[in-house]
Formats: C-alpha cells, sequence, structure tokens
C-alpha cells in the first residue's frame, strides 16, 4: 500500500467498526498498533547488535507473532482475534512484571499499555487494519522507516480536528520555529513538562542530529531530551515518535509535572535542564494539592500559570526557554501572573516577546498566543515585543491552510536584525524598559494587533473569548485607576 495513502485507508476500515466513534478514537487504535509495530522493529535492531538480547514483552505477545499474517490461514482473525487482543494482548502488556530499575525501553511498553484501549468490536475488520499496519512499512530498513515520519505527522495533524485531542498537537511551524530561536546544542538537555505528541522534543532533535559527527556524540544526542505527558494518547504518541528518531531509551514519563514540590529541583541537579521548549496547557486548572507543590506567591488557578513556574524552577543556570502563552498572561492583574512576570524580569531575562495572530492553532482554539523568550540567572535589560501579522493572502489559518515555517521568515530576519517598527501608527516591534513595564502594573498587552478580523465562532469559542476580552478591560481599568488614584495620594 502507497504511504500517502496508508492513513486514510486506515481509517476508512475503521469506520465500519461499531466500537470506534471519531477521529480522536480511530487516532488511538492506530497509535497503540503502530507503537508495537516500530518497537518490534527497534527489537529486531537490538537483537542484530546484541546476540544476549532478551525481550520484555512475552513471545506471544509480539508483534511477529500474533500480527504478521503469513497467509496460510493460522494469523488469529475474528472473535479469536478480539479476545487475544482485549483478554491477553492489553492485560499482558499492562502489567508486565519488572524488575527495580529496569531500562527505559522496558518501562516505555508496561507505561504505553496502562491506560490504552482496544475500541474495535468487530475481529475481522481489526484483523485489516492490522494487516494494513503490517504491510505498509517495513521499519527495518531505514529509508522507509524516515518515509514513514510523513506519514505520523499526517497522523498528528489529524489531531488538531479530533475534538479535545488538539489540545495534544503544536503546529510543527511553531515549535520549529520556537526550536531554531533558542538553539539547542550537542549536549544540552532538552525538556519539556507538558510533550503531548513530543513535537518540541522532535523539533529539538533535529537540530542537535546535524551537530553528530562521531558515535560519541551519537551517545550523547541519544540521551539528550525528556518529557512528561500526563494523558495516555499523547505519550503513546510521543514515545512512537522518539522511537522513530532512534532514541532507543526515551526519556518519557507518564504523568503529571505539576506532582510534586517545585522547589525541590533546587537540590537536585539532575532535574534541571539546558533548554525548555513548552506549549503549557492553557484553559485548564488543578486542585489544591497540587497548587501547594508552589510558593504562595504563585499558586495559581490557571494551568499554565503553574508551568510557567515549573519552568524557573527547573531551568539550569543560564538555561533558556521558549514557551506559549495565552493572551491572558499578558494583560493578566492577578497575584501570581504579576509575580510570574515580575520574576521574569528580575530574575530570568525575558528578553523577547513575539505575538501570534489568532487561528495557529486552529480548528481546535482561536485564543491569541504569544511566546516568551526568557534566560534564567540575570535580570532583564528590556523586552523586545514583536507582532507578527498574518502571511499575504491569508484571512486566517485553518486545517487547508495552516501556519508553515516560511511565515516566520519576517520574524526570523528581525530577530537577527532587531529594530523598532511602526505600522499605521501603531508599534509593530518595540523595546520596553523593565522600568516601563513595571510603571504600568506589568502589563505585557503591547504590540497589539489593531484590528481584529470578525469571524464568526463556535459558542464555546465565544464564550473564551468574551472572557479573555473582559479579563483584558478589567485589567486596563484597574491600572488607569491605580494610576490616577497615585496621582491624586489616594489609596485603593
Amino acid at each position: 500500500m502507497a504511504l500517502g495513502t496508508l492513513v486514510k485507508a486506515l481509517q476508512n476500515i475503521m469506520r465500519k467498526d461499531a466500537g470506534i466513534n471519531g477521529d480522536a478514537q480511530r487516532i488511538e487504535q492506530m497509535t497503540w498498533m503502530f507503537f508495537l509495530k516500530v518497537y518490534d522493529a527497534k527489537e529486531e535492531e537490538w537483537e542484530f547488535h546484541d546476540d544476549s538480547y532478551e525481550s520484555v514483552i512475552p513471545e506471544e505477545l509480539r508483534w511477529r507473532s500474533w500480527a504478521v499474517d503469513s497467509k496460510d490461514g493460522e494469523a488469529l482473525t475474528g472473535p479469536e482475534l478480539l479476545d487475544f487482543v482485549n483478554n491477553r494482548l492489553f492485560p499482558g502488556l499492562a502489567g508486565l512484571d519488572l524488575p527495580e530499575g529496569a531500562p527505559l525501553s522496558q518501562v516505555i511498553v508496561r507505561q504505553a499499555f496502562t491506560d490504552a484501549n482496544n475500541y474495535m468490536k468487530d475481529g475481522v475488520l481489526l484483523r485489516q487494519v492490522v494487516n494494513a499496519i503490517d504491510d505498509a512499512v517495513d521499519f527495518t530498513e531505514y529509508k522507509e522507516r524516515h518515509a514513514f515520519g510523513e506519514i505520523y505527522e499526517t497522523i498528528l495533524k489529524d489531531l488538531q480536528s479530533a475534538g479535545n485531542a488538539g489540545e495534544f498537537y503544536t503546529p510543527r511551524a511553531v515549535t520549529d520555529f520556537m526550536a531554531r530561536m533558542v538553539d539547542p546544542r550537542l549536549g544540552e538537555s532538552v525538556a519539556d513538562f507538558a510533550c503531548g505528541t513530543g513535537g518540541f522534543l522532535t523539533s529539538a532533535l533535529k537540530l542537535l542530529e546535524e551537530q553528530v559527527e562521531t558515535p560519541a556524540d551519537r551517545e550523547v544526542y541519544s540521551r539528550s531530551v525528556y518529557g512528561m505527558e500526563k494523558k495516555q494518547l499523547p505519550y503513546l504518541l510521543c514515545v512512537t515518535n522518539l522511537l522513530l528518531h532512534d532514541i532507543d531509551q526515551p526519556r518519557i514519563f507518564h504523568g503529571n509535572s505539576l506532582d510534586r514540590d517545585v522547589r525541590e529541583y533546587r537540590h537536585e541537579p539532575d532535574g534541571l535542564f539546558d533548554v525548555v521548549l513548552m506549549n503549557p496547557p492553557y484553559g485548564g486548572s488543578e486542585n489544591d494539592a497540587i497548587k501547594n507543590n508552589f510558593p504562595v506567591a504563585l499558586r495559581s488557578s490557571e494551568t499554565a500559570d503553574l508551568f510557567l513556574a515549573l519552568i524557573l524552577y527547573r531551568l539550569k543556570e543560564h538555561g533558556r526557554a521558549a514557551a506559549i502563552v495565552p493572551d491572558g498572561f499578558l494583560f493578566g492583574s492577578d497575584g501570581a501572573k504579576v509575580e510570574l512576570k515580575r520574576r521574569l524580569l528580575e530574575e530570568s531575562n525575558l528578553h523577547t516577546i513575539v505575538r501570534m495572530p489568532q487561528s495557529v492553532f486552529a480548528p481546535y482554539t482561536s485564543i491569541t498566543t504569544n511566546i516568551l523568550f526568557f534566560e534564567n540567572g540575570r535580570p532583564s535589560e528590556g523586552v523586545w515585543f514583536y507582532r507578527m501579522d498574518m502571511p499575504e493572502g491569508y484571512m486566517h489559518f485553518s486545517k487547508t491552510k495552516p501556519i508553515r515555517l516560511e511565515h516566520f521568515d519576517p520574524v526570523i530576519e528581525w530577530w537577527n536584525n532587531r529594530r523598532e517598527i511602526d505600522e499605521d501608527d501603531h508599534p509593530k516591534a518595540h523595546f520596553y524598559t523593565p522600568e516601563e513595564l513595571k510603571e504600568g502594573g506589568y502589563n505585557f498587552d503591547l504590540c497589539g494587533y489593531p484590528h481584529e478580523e470578525e469571524e464568526i465562532l463556535p459558542p464555546d469559542e465565544l464564550i473564551k473569548n468574551y472572557k479573555a476580552e473582559r479579563e483584558r478591560l478589567d485589567a486596563e481599568i484597574d491600572a488607569r485607576l491605580s494610576e490616577i488614584c497615585s496621582i491624586l495620594g489616594i489609596e485603593l
């Protein structure tokens, strides 16, 4: 089967199955099978290079034992295949008995199936999907494995239109741009504490791969990235993604990065990183037990705020970070947001904020987002704000017209030759001193968009946007009121 038609063919087969409802479940169904297929190919490599290698997976549960159809009538199908997958494969992999200190290449198998699901109810259709995957790509062939990377990217992009699953995927153009600007070097550690499908990590790996020249460099490369993901589907996608990038021991963990006192990391060098690239989840909230893992001044009901605080605690001295935040963070005036912005200015050399246009994350969300670039260990000398406008000919981004890396070319050109820019009496790029930002009440809503295109949005998006606009106006009114009271000598 041609690689270009693989994903569509798989989705068409699964649409006939009564157990699968929607694109998100179809993607999850494909993902656990791709994982086992890729893992089996990696095991062939490990066996070839090490005669003593023994699989952690029981022989009957290995892909080569049950999934490969030799066309001799012996392959499991129908009710027998369904029974095997539901009652032996999934429980067997989720319950693997691993010794303490087992290598990550073994741990990821158990973690991958701890919360995984088989949604298909028709064993004949399941056999058709398994055969299509097994016949499509020979992962032991280097060229085919890397050609499959394009198909895997198609699966990840499909997440954006798969309901809430879209929250796990950041457009590749954005991850590539951020990684390029932060410029990780071989020997540095790169982390994403809510890594989703691994987009930031693989963007960093592409840059690190170019620096590999010796076998020793390859060893350093293989230990370069770290990630943690709370939800099962993106975790499994991420692990498979890294295996495809020849990371045999992926340091990717299934859990909540916020579920620990952040102050402890300052005493653990292994918990600190040279580079952090992140799109922290926003719009969510954590319970009080999670908030208690942060100093009182940084406790927030907004998940994105907590992750930003986590970055501050887990960056090494002189470490570099790029993080995406919604507009609400820029103009937010609650205690945690103001304290975060104060620390970014006074302790973490916040030096650049790139304001991205609406619809970068469409169709998942139309909330406007921004990229913060900062470094740990010294105060900011001032912050450059740059407004990234829509490319010529675009009203908005969409699934069929997504943001591309070349759309960042004007940003990169400006980045390397910084200057203030005004367009139609509105600042497009401007430098603000720390004093100016402090005097403005830490309102970072600067170099914004002078004209918003009116767009008909779903009710939930309208509500989110109205709430964000109300917060922005409240912050602006509070700042003006505080300024007036200060002039008049009146206490609020």
